[in-house]
């Protein structure tokens, strides 16, 4: 069995954002060569998420709203983790979006359903941050 480590690196200038990282990942699948096997994608710091789901700016725009309502950002003192951070809310928006996602590899591809697109969510951003794709197979 073969196996296939990259490490992705993003730096969103903004507090919160959405990047559909697709083609990234489709990028280390050729570079890995694997043709049968799982793609795992996982972020990997505690303020910023991996998920699938549609890349349509309206459902983003929503979820923006939903995680917000959920957990909004401000007031900071509302949170008993902001003492010399900010970002309880980033925490529990990473929560609930989720760390990682396993993509089953066929035929050299991603084998996603309709509309399925592979998302970094960031809910701290402002500082370069990373994602581990690992990839095992034949």
């Amino acid at each position: 069995m073969k196996s296939y480590r990259k490490e992705l690196w993003f730096e969103v200038r903004t507090r919160r954002g959405l990047i559909n990282i697709t083609p990234q990942v489709e990028e280390c699948l050729g570079e890995s060569g694997i043709r049968e096997g799982l793609c795992l994608v996982n972020a990997m710091h505690i303020t910023s998420s991996c998920f699938i789901n549609d890349d349509e700016p309206g459902l983003h725009a929503d979820f923006e709203k939903w995680l917000e309502r959920l957990a909004p950002e401000k007031p900071y003192s509302q949170y008993a983790h902001n003492g010399a951070e900010d970002n309880a809310d980033a925490h529990l928006k990473r929560t609930i979006m989720g760390r990682e996602v396993v993509v089953a590899v066929t035929g050299g591809r991603l084998d996603f359903g309709p509309w399925e697109q592979i998302f970094y969510g960031e809910f701290d951003g402002k500082r370069r941050k990373r994602l581990l794709v690992k990839i095992i197979g034949e």
